[in-house]
């Protein structure tokens, strides 16, 4: 698969270079980052959430989970997990489990975790499972735009509710 035209435009729109590593198959964004031999908490994933107000794209590192308390605290919503089939007809133009952290290139509200804030590089999902696209950090904040900033995540093996 090719990098879907709704990212390819949005990084041309937003002036911001960009290499297309590829890597195997994989089934997760953990698998992509080891496979394409990058730091998981520079791979930049996101977990799709809705409320009766729509869509929100929370973006994470790969190598943390999601805390939908947390999430609900900062934005004062009751959020859950949307559903596969919900995505697939948000994202028509990437893989399911594939799709790129940037919410404005699909017109998402997002939510931002503190924790990419100062990657000197970023890494995510070019719409399939077979190639990532790296931006540098400052790059890849310009293109979350105004997205909500916080602290919504865990590494994986903290306590706490997390996905």
């Amino acid at each position: 698969m090719t990098i879907p035209a709704s990212v390819t435009d949005h990084l041309s729109r937003e002036g911001v270079p960009y290499d297309v590593i590829t890597h195997e198959h994989t089934r997760d964004s953990n698998h992509s980052a080891e496979a394409a031999h990058i730091p998981g908490d520079q791979l930049a994933k996101c977990v799709m959430l809705e409320d009766g107000k729509g869509y929100l794209m929370a973006v994470v590192p790969a190598t943390h989970k999601l805390d939908l308390g947390a999430v609900h605290r900062q934005l004062n919503r009751k959020l859950a997990l949307a559903t596969e089939r919900e995505l697939a007809d948000l994202f028509k133009d990437c893989d399911p489990g594939a799709i790129p952290p940037l919410g404005r290139a699909y017109g998402m509200e997002t939510i931002l975790d503190d924790s990419l804030n100062c990657s000197r590089d970023v890494y995510f999902e070019a719409g399939d499972h077979e190639a990532l696209v790296h931006v540098k950090g400052k790059d890849f904040l310009r293109l979350m735009g105004n997205a909500v900033r916080g602290e919504i995540s865990h590494h994986v093996g903290d306590n706490g509710r997390v996905w």
